[in-house]
C-alpha cells in the first residue's frame, strides 16, 4: 500500500510541475478566463486541482487561438461564398492584372537573363 502512495505522490508532483511549466511557457493569448499570472498562481496553490483546471478550462487549444492574423478574401472560403460570381470574376481579373504587372516589373530585374 505504501508503494502505491509513493508512486501516486510522485506522479502528482510530476503532473504539478508539468502543469506549472506548461502554464508559464504558453503565450498570453493561449490563456482563457483570467490572466497568465493568475493561472500560474492557481496551478501553484492548488497542486493537482489547479493543473486539472488549467488543462480543462484555462488552456486554449492550438486551433482555437486567435493569432490576430487576417487572411485576405481569397484565402477565406466563407468570404468567397458570400461573393457573387460577378464579384469573383472581377477579383480574378484584378489579380491577373496585378500578376502581369509584377511579371513585367521583374522581367528587367533578373540578372541571369
Amino acid at each position: 500500500m505504501a508503494r502505491f502512495l509513493i508512486i501516486g505522490g510522485f506522479l502528482a508532483v510530476v503532473f504539478w510541475v508539468y502543469s506549472i511549466v506548461d502554464c508559464a511557457v504558453q503565450p498570453a493569448s493561449r490563456h482563457r478566463g483570467v490572466s497568465k499570472t493568475a493561472w500560474v498562481f492557481i496551478v501553484v496553490l492548488l497542486p493537482v486541482i489547479g493543473g486539472i483546471l488549467w488543462f480543462t478550462l484555462g488552456r486554449l487549444r492550438r486551433g482555437d487561438v486567435d493569432t490576430g492574423y487576417v487572411t485576405g478574401p481569397d484565402d477565406d472560403p466563407e468570404a468567397l461564398r458570400r461573393m457573387s460570381t460577378a464579384e469573383q470574376d472581377a477579383r480574378i481579373r484584378e489579380l491577373e492584372a496585378e500578376l502581369a504587372r509584377l511579371d513585367d516589373e521583374s522581367d528587367g530585374a533578373d540578372p541571369r537573363s
